[in-house]
């Protein structure tokens, strides 16, 4: 407080990096004082008009009775109190990310009406006083900072919202706007000079632009991906879907008729083996179907290269054993040879101490004579 009654004011915000603007809580009055550093502008702002701007760091004085104020003289005399005020702006850039909250109706011709959402940061700052103050302070009369920002972020929803309008007129469908976000980001900047400029802003950057579909729509696009991927047909990628569920749930089987996940899996190779195209150099209906593999354990009809039964988990390579009888070989599990029908545990025994011991071991596993 001065000898005559003046203040001093200076931008006192204890968030002051992160808020665009601050507008002094108070009126101004005769020969208060101001200071502006060098990251801030001050904006004299009376009745609805911004009236000076100070960019310049220093202490200033509202000393002029034709600027800013008139103090007590003019409410003695008219009756009329004038309303004066300091913003300050800052100077540096900000980031700020952005979202929509309504959707925007995208009528694509494949899709139909898709409801899209779009996410993404940009960099602003203010590169004009004074159409910043005069369209946010005076025509909107903005008092806070977040009410500036909030603003600014729905204008860039809607510069987004317009581009993809533009784009779509030119082809762009909804299948196509991942694999265009670069081509979207780079004409949204193309256009932020023209769109901000009113505003006294100007967006140097936009970056993570991401375009949110419906669930379904997605999985719709995600589906047609690997269609063209795998070359196939609609038909033929449901098809290759179903075989792949049900050999990843052995517990459903066939319709539960009994028949076990193998069979319908030899079934699925015969049908990939119809839905193939033939080549030019075989006539239709000549090429040999795969044979499948039957299980050793439950004969069930399997995969050729199979390693494991899909019907009862058994390993379709089982370890041989060699008939007493025949010398055949057969699986390991075998109780009888499948050549001869002989028993595949036929037992002798030991001449040294009389116990019994298969007829394929070389010495007793009770004494350790050689047999």
């Amino acid at each position: 407080m001065s000898l005559i009654g003046a203040d001093t004011f200076k931008w006192e915000d204890s968030d002051k990096r992160s808020n665009i603007m601050y507008r002094m809580p108070r009126n101004i009055r005769f020969n208060d004082n101001i200071v502006v550093r060098e990251d801030e502008i001050a904006v004299f702002f009376r009745d609805g008009k911004a009236l000076a701007y100070i960019d310049r760091p220093d202490r200033y004085a509202l000393t002029s009775l034709n600027a800013p104020v008139v103090g007590r003289i003019v409410r003695f005399l008219s009756g009329v109190q004038q309303q004066a005020e300091v913003v300050y702006l800052q100077r540096r850039v900000f980031d700020a990310k952005f979202g929509s909250k309504q959707p925007y109706q995208f009528r694509d011709k494949e899709f139909g009406m898709v409801n899209l959402r779009v996410f993404g940061e940009f960099r602003f700052k203010v590169i004009s006083p004074e159409n910043f103050v005069n369209q946010f302070v005076g025509t909107l009369n903005f008092a806070t900072s977040a009410e500036v920002e909030e603003r600014i972020k729905e204008q860039m929803v809607v510069l987004v919202y317009d581009s993809i309008g533009d784009m779509k007129k030119d082809g762009m469908g909804v299948a196509d706007i991942a694999s265009s976000l670069t081509d979207i980001e780079q004409v949204i900047l193309a256009r932020c000079k023209d769109h901000f400029d009113l505003y006294g802003l100007g967006v140097d950057k936009l970056s993570g632009l991401y375009v949110s579909l419906p669930e379904e729509v997605q999985k719709a696009v995600d589906t047609r991906s690997s269609m063209q991927v795998l070359g196939t047909n609609y038909v033929q990628y449901q098809t290759g879907q179903a075989m792949r569920e049900a050999a990843q749930n052995p517990e459903g089987g066939t319709a539960g008729a009994g028949v076990g996940v193998g069979a319908g899996i030899g079934m699925g190779w015969s049908m990939m083996d119809a839905m193939k195209q033939p080549s030019p150099q075989q006539p239709p209906g000549t090429q040999p179907a795969p044979q499948g593999v039957s299980c050793p354990k439950c004969t069930a009809t399997n995969a050729p290269g199979s390693k494991f039964c899909s019907s009862c988990g058994a390993k379709m390579a089982a370890d041989t054993a060699t008939c007493p009888k025949c010398s055949a070989e057969v699986p390991e599990i075998s109780k009888f040879c499948p050549e001869c029908g002989g028993s595949m545990k036929v037992t002798r025994k030991c001449a040294a101490c009389g116990a019994e011991m298969a007829s394929t071991v070389k010495f007793c596993p009770e004494c350790g004579k050689e047999a």
